[in-house]
């Protein structure tokens, strides 16, 4: 049995003071996961942003997880990685909070749709 959950959406929540971008960590190797591009949506303090990672080429059966893009701050890769299933109604959901130098990116544990 494989140690990754399998999940159909990622979800990103801003908590902190500041702008953030939702982007995806991607790959068919945990450990070498490539950078893509989200819907480049601004999410503001207090707002959300869920996106299933299929409509940005994320393949069935590739690992991923979220990647914050705080503008003009230091992004955070996710830590807990896992594996993308289509159709599948599991939501991984992480909280970025802080400020732009400071911040923090925490798993909040999936959820169903």
């Amino acid at each position: 049995m494989s140690e990754y959950q399998q999940i159909g959406q990622l979800r990103l929540k801003n908590q902190g003071g500041f702008v953030v971008k939702m982007d995806f960590l991607f790959g068919s190797d945990p450990d070498k996961l490539t950078r893509i591009d989200g819907s480049r949506k601004d999410i503001t303090l207090g707002c959300s942003e869920t996106k299933n990672p299929g409509d940005f080429n994320v393949h069935d059966g590739d690992y991923c997880t979220v990647y914050a893009d705080v503008v003009a701050g230091k992004d955070k890769k996710g830590q807990s990685i896992f594996i993308y299933q289509k159709d599948n109604k599991n939501t991984a959901n992480f909280t970025i909070s802080g400020t732009t130098l400071d911040n923090e990116l925490g798993f909040n544990g999936i959820t169903q749709n």
